[in-house]
């Protein structure tokens, strides 16, 4: 026994397959583009993320160096200070001088 099926049934269903089968290009196309897309926008979040994570550990790190000027004490900060600028050597050279006249004895 044989079916006849109508032949308009038959072009239905061949055009959808090849609607189907023209489309997936194009469908596929656009999922790659979204994940790109994706994966872009993933990419500069987390570039953001490292340079707010890089500023908190720069202002961190200038926060404990003013801390550590801030407790140096004040005798030790001035002797540092006299040693860089060496503004004792005046007074070290008038000191010897006194010495040395003490010990000559003709005046």
């Amino acid at each position: 026994m044989t079916l006849l099926v109508n032949t308009q049934i038959t072009d239905a269903v061949t055009q959808s397959n090849v609607k189907v089968i023209a489309e997936s290009p194009a469908f596929a196309m656009s999922s790659m583009y979204q994940t790109l897309a994706h994966s872009t926008g993933i990419l500069f979040e987390n570039a953001i993320a490292a340079q707010q994570q890089q500023n908190t550990l720069s202002l961190a790190a200038s926060n404990q160096g003013v801390m550590q000027i801030y407790t140096v004490d004040t005798t030790a900060a001035a002797g540092a200070t006299e040693k860089v600028a060496q503004t004792g050597v005046a007074d070290n050279l008038t000191s010897l001088l006194t010495v040395l006249n003490a010990f000559n004895p003709n005046p």
